[in-house]
């Protein structure tokens, strides 16, 4: 599942092949042309894998796949978010508020479910809150005109506060909800199979289609590229701009509702180790930190690699403290390497 380039994007002009060049090109050639950063972070990822199973064969190559079930249980969590924020940082903008906006829509479930008694309320309390957020975010951004990094700093801070005042400071136990067939929808393991890495997959095949298959991406991709000439071309930038915002605060609250369901308990720190993950996951994925350059299935892959990188950490033994210094190591490198590359494509 490719992401197609988008022609809105800017691209530095290439001198046409001559017929010979042409005559020697071959459909396999210009697939790896085409889709060349798709397939290097897929084979990073199969490399980084075998890695990893041969520094630890016992536990990547057990029988019960438990790593895998434990794989596919926690990356969700992150990269559900990181789907979203892709789109975000195409258009050129940033949003650091999601660890905050994941439990502030908790507290909406936990409101609304302790009063009605009904789970699937608390579900919709839940991502109407988290998109609020992001509505509140997106306004401040277009219409104040502040940058989205600063706004979203200010606002992980602000929606923290919120939260911890609403609730208390207190945690919230969710044990009532086992069995229920919002949280069974949500968290449950049908086959075997975790239902978050259901949702995570689903998540990025809606993603991609907005972002190369409906207008949303299209508008996306012009603002990111260039906001001049988005605004020649009568894109609606501040509406595009609050939409994407909207989804990553819905995307926020979904992933933090599946977190609390899935260890049936609420406290309101939850979500604070989440941020360098989903960056990582979209930035080692090849999205441009600039703007106007960005994929889904990139992202897909990158949230895999971080999951791996997890996973490998402790199945070598290593201490969990490694893996920040990790995660804000792949990052730099990642953004450097774009930047770079960059560069060279403008000369």
């Amino acid at each position: 599942m490719a992401d197609v380039p988008n022609t809105a994007a800017a691209e530095t002009p290439t001198p046409p092949l001559s017929p010979k060049e042409r005559a020697a090109r071959t459909p396999l050639m210009d697939f790896t042309q085409k889709y060349a950063g798709q397939i290097g972070i897929t084979v990073a990822l199969l490399l980084l894998w075998g890695l990893f199973i041969t520094i630890a064969p016992d536990t990547f190559l057990d029988g019960s796949l438990r790593i895998y079930k434990a794989y596919g249980q926690t990356i969700p969590y992150s990269a559900i978010i990181a789907l979203t924020l892709t789109m975000v940082i195409v258009a050129g903008d940033i949003d650091l508020s999601f660890p905050s906006i994941m439990a502030l829509g908790m507290v909406g479930f936990v409101f609304v479910w302790d009063a009605t008694d009904m789970v699937w309320l608390g579900a919709i309390a839940a991502i109407a809150t988290g998109a609020a957020a992001g509505l509140f975010n997106g306004l401040v951004v277009t219409v104040v005109g502040l940058p989205a990094l600063v706004v979203t700093i200010g606002t992980q801070f602000l929606f923290r506060g919120m939260t911890l005042v609403l609730v208390g400071g207190k945690s919230y136990a969710l044990a009532a909800t086992r069995g229920d067939p919002v949280r069974e929808a949500l968290v449950g393991k049908p086959l075997g199979i975790p239902m978050e890495f259901v949702w995570f997959v689903g998540i990025t095949i809606l993603v991609w289609v907005l972002l190369n298959r409906h207008r949303l991406g299209g508008n996306t991709y012009v603002i990111g590229d260039n906001t001049q000439t988005a605004r020649l071309m009568g894109v609606p930038i501040q509406r595009t701009r609050v939409t994407l915002f909207v989804l990553t605060g819905m995307a926020a609250a979904l992933a933090g509702m599946m977190r609390s369901l899935q260890v049936v308990n609420f406290y309101p720190q939850m979500g604070s180790g989440l941020l360098l993950p989903a960056l990582a996951a979209v930035f080692v994925g090849g999205t441009s930190v600039f703007g106007g350059r960005g994929s889904v299935y990139g992202t897909f892959i990158g949230a895999l690699m971080i999951g791996a990188v997890t996973a490998g950490i402790v199945a070598a033994g290593m201490t969990d403290f490694w893996t920040q210094a990790i995660y804000g190591g792949i990052i730099l490198v990642a953004v450097s390497v774009h930047a770079i590359l960059q560069r060279r494509f403008q000369r």
